[in-house]
This record gives structure tokens, C-alpha cells and sequence, in this order.
């Protein structure tokens, strides 16, 4: 099964670890991690669908972080030391939350999601073994025939709060620089613009720093050749993102579907969000969360930026907003 944006896909067909497949012109699930694995399912059927509602039992056993608190606020600091050696600019830290889970799959909790934390890229699939119930509020990226658009976030703060500061701003900006590198591999060229830039968006408890990249495809280009090329997402890695990505491989363990991709293919048209704010499930259940490290950042206040981002899903998921 897979949902979203009112699309309800059903009996599974097949499955495919090969992006060449997604040029078939059928609708296919897709889902890939932040390391680069690639997962794509075809269902026979698809139709316009609210999602079925199921029943949830809470989570009520208490979730383990990898890092802690500690361990987090020392990677932190280490990014900071990296960024003053001149090695990176901006590296996207998370962390992984996992707890004992009772249930046979996470169609109750995404029915809680949607009613309780609507996001304009909730998503959730279910195949053999890969279940993931996701309320991203990002966008990673959206075509139409040739035309593609991605729209990065950086900074996060409470629902009402001030303007982002500059720190936010600054981040975000040099997001933006990074996936219009991104699009230009595979754009033609001068076509790849910033549409939109540094506008405030509204999600249940929180505010959103967001920018808007376009451009027009390589003619002839595939699905292969294009997540290659700006997988993964720029805003959760960081930049440059070659070195971002050594400094995340270095400390964290393999994040999985966690700042991957997850949405659908169809053609030479889709719908594919960055994999945040996702919950997913192998026996246990994971959340994960992540904050955006530049030299001006505070090691508190980041760790404090990943428990506001988790905390309202997390209560969800324990029963304790219904």
C-alpha cells in the first residue's frame, strides 16, 4: 500500500531496486535512503482515496536516542571545529529515536498523523519489509514534463515566534546555492532560478524557512541519471556536500530511509519529498531528527531545535494528542 496527496495505491505487482525502471511510464512507490539504496514498488491499482483509517496502540516504552544528549552536543562541536579548519561550511547532524513497537504496521499512526499533524508531503507506504508512516513538510522534488522544482528548508522555530534570525537566513541560502548546483547537472543550461527565496511556512507547532529552485531538464534525460545527481537531499547533508557527507559517515550510523527520498513516479511526472519527520519500523519503531550546524550554531540550542521537531510526533505516536 502507499498514500499521498490523496492517492491511494494498491495491490503490489512488483518491485525494483533499479531507478531505470521509474521510465516506464507506470506509477511506481518510491523510496530511497540517505546512504543511496533504492526501492521503487508498482501497484495495479491507483485511485484518487482518503487513507483507511486504522486503529494504533500507543507507544508507551520509553525512546532511546543514538546519540544522547551529550553525544550530540559533542558532535556538534566537532562540526564547529571542522567548519573553523575550513574542511565544510554547514553539516545537517541528526540523531535516530527508537523504541519497543506493538503494532503489526503504522496504519493507525499515520490516520493520527493526518488528523492530528497534517504536512503537505505525508506519505506512507507499506511493503514487504519497509513500512513508513512520514509527515515531511519538504519538498524535495516535483516535476511536471521537463519542468522540476525543489524547495529546501532550513530553519525551524516555534509556530508565532519572530523572524528567523540570520544564522537561519545565511543557512538556508547557502541550501539554495547547493541545489542549484544540484539542478544544474541536470538542467539545461541557464535555466535553473531561484523562484522563490527566504518565505516563512506554517506546520502544526512549528515555522519553516523555505526556498524555491527551479529548472527544465536535459531532454531525454532519465530517472536514473537524475537522482544520481542530486541525491541526497542537499538540506540534509550539508555543504559542500561531498565533505558534509564524510563528516556525517564519520559519526552517525547509516540513517536508512531517514533523509532519503519517499514519494511516487509517474512518467515524466512526480511528487518526491525529503524523508523527514518519518516514523519506520522493523520490529521496533524509529523516528529521526537533525538540526543544520554552522559555526554561529550553539550545541544546546541545537539539541533543543531536535527535541521541538520530534516532540509533537513523538506524542502522537504515545497516544498522548488523539
Amino acid at each position: 500500500m502507499f498514500w499521498m496527496g490523496g492517492r491511494l495505491a494498491t495491490d503490489l505487482i512488483e518491485i525494483s531496486h533499479d531507478p531505470s525502471c521509474l521510465d516506464d511510464g507506470d506509477f511506481w512507490a518510491v523510496s530511497t535512503t540517505f546512504e543511496g539504496a533504492f526501492i521503487a514498488a508498482k501497484f495495479a491499482t491507483v485511485v484518487d482515496s482518503d487513507f483507511p483509517e486504522a486503529n494504533w496502540l500507543p507507544i508507551n516504552s520509553d525512546w532511546q536516542s543514538v546519540p544522547n544528549k551529550d553525544g550530540y552536543m559533542n558532535y556538534v562541536e566537532q562540526i564547529r571545529e571542522q567548519i573553523a579548519q575550513g574542511w565544510v561550511y554547514q553539516v545537517n547532524a541528526c540523531r535516530l529515536l527508537s523504541a519497543e513497537n506493538p503494532n503489526v504496521n503504522l496504519r493507525g499512526l499515520f490516520s493520527g498523523i493526518l488528523k492530528n499533524n497534517p504536512a503537505p508531503w505525508a506519505s506512507y507506504l507499506e511493503i514487504p519489509q519497509l513500512n513508513i508512516a512520514s509527515a515531511s513538510p519538504e519538498l524535495f522534488l516535483e516535476r511536471s514534463g521537463p519542468r522540476i522544482k525543489t524547495s529546501p528548508i532550513k530553519g525551524t522555530q516555534v509556530l508565532g515566534s519572530n523572524e528567523f534570525g540570520s544564522k537561519d537566513r545565511s543557512e538556508n541560502i547557502m541550501i539554495v546555492d547547493l541545489m542549484r548546483n544540484d539542478l544544474g547537472i541536470i538542467c539545461q543550461s541557464g535555466t535553473v532560478e531561484v523562484t522563490r527565496l527566504l518565505y516563512s511556512q506554517d506546520h502544526p507547532g512549528l515555522q519553516h524557512l523555505v526556498s524555491d529552485v527551479e529548472g527544465n531538464l536535459i531532454h531525454g534525460i532519465g530517472w536514473k541519471e537524475i537522482l544520481e545527481a542530486i541525491s541526497p537531499p542537499g538540506s540534509v547533508s550539508g555543504a559542500p556536500k561531498s565533505s558534509s557527507l564524510s563528516v556525517i559517515a564519520e559519526h552517525e550510523k547509516p540513517r536508512g530511509p531517514y533523509c532519503g527520498t519517499l514519494g511516487w513516479v509517474e512518467g515524466d511526472k512526480a511528487g518526491l519529498s525529503v524523508a523527514i519527520r518519518i516514523f519506520w519500523a522493523d520490529g521496533k519503531i524509529h523516528f529521526g531528527t537533525g538540526a543544520g550546524i554552522t559555526f554561529a550554531s550553539d550545541c544546546l540550542a541545537e539539541w533543543e531545535e531536535t527535541e521541538l521537531k520530534a516532540s509533537r510526533l513523538i506524542k502522537i505516536a504515545a497516544g498522548q494528542i488523539s
